[in-house]
């Protein structure tokens, strides 16, 4: 059981005030536990965050507009779970060629930020969107060569903007396998272990000639292969200062050309964590939060 009065803070924002649905379980389990929960929205300028033993970030999905004020609060913040720097990190999405550097299997990737000019590729499908963004947002993909001033229009859009670009072959994958999400937490040692997956289906659709529609991911459990294991134990290995800071961690893993996972995206700031769709997994995050406290 935690210390008497141990208080954690759930971090949202303003458009899940209750928070996610999903996150409903995880809060329900520390009230269980006997730890004071509270909700906040990350923004919430009359809170006071050192009152909390643990704050845990879960969906402040609003912050990409802010990314600078967000990694700020995340500064303030005395006690954040994911800390503060690993928050500045992964919050851009450059951490790739980090990641890529130390050889992690990743989609292969070319960043193109203000005043820099972009080199198309001849040909292929391809996906442009910023390297600050959160569901989606500012996502589309585009067939070259039909497509290509408006790859390219997108591509100035970002950098006038004083954004970053990034630049992803779109995988056929997506459609047929799917994304591979795996769920990682502490252990009873403070490692991150494997608790749970889940599979993404696509949410790029092309329809029609330039036109890209975001639509919803279809979430199914899944039982990961070793080999996508082995990436996540991978990705985890060359987290800065290493992963045993963590409290959470979800690794998105799809198949390359040649069939190997190939890391996606590392989520270590507000990923879904898919409670859901796995009996105890609410519960192994609740005991891992305790540990911590």
């Amino acid at each position: 059981m935690p210390a008497p009065d141990a208080r954690v803070a759930l971090v949202t924002c303003a458009h899940f005030p209750d928070l996610w649905e999903d996150d409903h379980p995880l809060r329900d389990a520390l009230l269980a536990r006997g730890v004071a929960v509270e909700v906040l929205r990350w923004d919430d300028a009359d809170a006071d965050w050192s009152r909390f033993d643990l704050t845990v970030i879960r969906s402040p999905w609003d912050y990409v507009a802010r990314h600078e004020q967000f990694v700020a609060w995340a500064r303030g913040v005395p006690r954040l779970a994911n800390p503060a720097d690993i928050i500045a990190w992964n919050t851009d999405k450059r951490y790739l060629s980090d990641l890529a550097a130390a050889g992690v299997p990743v989609i292969p990737t070319d960043f193109v930020g203000p005043g820099e000019t972009w080199s198309a590729p001849r040909a292929g499908e391809w996906v442009v969107k910023p390297t600050v963004s959160a569901g989606s947002q500012d996502t589309a993909r585009y067939a070259l060569p039909e497509q290509l001033d408006g790859a390219r229009a997108h591509v100035t859009r970002l950098t006038a903007a004083g954004r970053t670009a990034m630049i992803q072959p779109y995988l056929a994958a997506v459609a047929t396998a799917g994304e591979t999400a795996l769920l990682c937490f502490p252990d009873a040692t403070g490692q991150l272990s494997f608790s749970h997956a889940i599979r993404k289906g696509p949410m790029l659709r092309q329809t029609g000639e330039h036109a890209v529609e975001v639509g919803s991911e279809e979430i199914t459990p899944r039982t990961p292969s070793e080999a996508e294991l082995e990436v996540a134990r991978q990705v985890l290995a060359a987290v800065p200062g290493g992963s045993k800071r963590l409290l959470y961690a979800r690794v998105d893993v799809i198949p390359g050309p040649d069939g190997a996972p190939r890391m996606i995206e590392l989520e270590l700031t507000e990923p879904a964590l898919f409670f859901g769709t796995a009996p105890g997994a609410a519960d192994r995050f609740a005991d891992a939060i305790l540990a911590r406290l």
